[in-house]
């Protein structure tokens, strides 16, 4: 496949992933009630912090995998393969535990116990059609998985509880996972399995796993601690007010995974960074226009959206707005610094990651749900302050360490 038509392929499929995740909760929340949309978003957090565990552990390695021909396939396969293991050998015992617990909240995460092997099974094997570069492939499954789950929820009664969206939206994924694997077997079949190489104390998903776990799951796991512990509605929300902004994530992702190798063509170092901020500022400026659109709707467009939680959503708009500008900034920061030097993101990811934690905590003690939706945005304008300030002290430093240009050089033209 062309490197042209294999970018606008995996551009396509990671935006109808994203797609499938945002119907989803718009669709949950026109359904639900308030609350019963909280115990599902609770409940889709735990899967989405699971997915990402699993990606990085799995996914990400397998990517980046080098070799002959035979061995990336066997790969491949000994990833799904763990995954479905893995993600079954966890599953189960969950179920299990939330079958002699009480309440909808422990049925609906029983429901995720029994799906997990489908939903996780399904996102493995996109990264492995990747690997193969053959990103049609994940495409024509996530567009199956996305008619699929659309359909499903889509004859579930008005009020349906936690427990029936999840298991519909689980079951949903089958069929784009059967289809999945008899494309990727027909690639795979014959191939060695090697289960244990993704045990090893050396497996690179282990430093992804914490790089994701400091820098995306904290605060996910921050806001289901005040469901928890504080007002359950929180989780409801905070997350429905981020739902709207799903196409700004998808941006974000893009950038960051299609960044690096397109600004790498250019001549310098010094032009790297000046696109980087250039893309920082278009991307800033996106996010802000989208907000604004989003404070302009209607209550009766934004009720078709959310139902019974856009009126709590809608309050969060200027904060979750103004945390996503700050995001499209921090983010882009990001990208130039594993452009410059790779080593320095990891420990702004750990600081900034816990100071939105304590930002987010702070916030709701003080202001309530839109005190955490400010602390959060807070949280992402100190680190975009961090790693634009990193970049600048990288630079400097890298003009420093520069050798001087003699004058003979100049006039020679060297």
């Amino acid at each position: 496949m062309k490197a042209g038509t294999a970018i606008v392929c995996s551009v396509a499929d990671q935006g109808v992933a994203a797609l499938t995740n945002i119907l989803v909760l718009v669709a949950a929340a026109r359904l639900s009630t308030a609350a019963d949309f909280a115990r599902f978003s609770a409940v889709y957090l735990v899967f989405t912090v699971l997915l990402g565990v699993f990606g990085a552990y799995t996914g990400q390695p397998l990517v980046l995998r080098r070799g002959g021909s035979d061995e990336i396939r066997g790969a491949c396969r000994s990833a799904v393969a763990f995954t479905l293991l893995a993600a079954a050998g966890l599953g189960a015992p969950l179920a299990a535990v939330c079958l002699a617990l009480p309440g909808a909240t422990a049925r609906a995460l029983l429901m995720l116990g029994l799906v997990l092997p489908v939903v996780l099974g399904q996102d493995t094997m996109r990264y492995a059609f990747s690997t193969l570069h053959l990103p049609h492939l994940a495409l024509a499954g996530d567009l199956l998985r996305l008619a699929c789950v659309l359909g499903a929820l889509a004859v579930q009664p008005h009020g349906a509880p936690a427990a029936r969206l999840v298991a519909a939206w689980g079951l949903s994924a089958l069929p784009a996972l059967l289809l999945s694997a008899v494309l990727l077997h027909r690639r795979v079949a014959g191939t060695p399995l090697r289960l244990m190489v993704l045990l090893r104390r050396g497996h690179l998903g282990r430093r992804f796993v914490v790089e994701f776990g400091v820098g995306n799951a904290t605060s996910q796991l921050s806001v289901l601690g005040l469901g928890a512990v504080g007002n359950p509605l929180v989780v409801g929300a905070l997350r429905g007010a981020t739902t709207l902004f799903g196409p700004l994530n998808v941006l974000f992702t893009s950038a960051t995974g299609f960044g690096p190798p397109l600004l790498g063509r250019l001549a310098s170092e010094r032009r790297r960074v000046r696109a980087t901020a250039t893309l920082a500022a278009v991307l800033a400026a996106t996010a802000a226009a989208w907000a604004t659109a989003l404070a302009l709707l209607s209550d009766g467009i934004g009720r078709r959206l959310l139902g019974d939680t856009w009126p709590t959503a809608s309050a969060l708009l200027p904060a979750t707005g103004s945390q996503y500008v700050a995001m499209a900034v921090g983010t882009c920061g990001l990208l130039a610094l594993r452009m410059l030097d790779p080593r320095t993101t990891l420990s702004i990811q750990v600081v900034f990651s816990l100071a939105a934690v304590a930002f987010l905590t702070g916030g709701y003690v003080l202001g309530g749900v839109p005190g955490a939706a400010w602390g959060l945005c807070l949280g992402s304008v100190c680190k975009a302050v961090a790693t634009w300030t990193r970049v600048a002290r990288l630079r400097r430093r890298t003009m420093a360490e520069r050798p001087p240009v003699s004058a003979n050089a100049v006039r020679s033209g060297f």
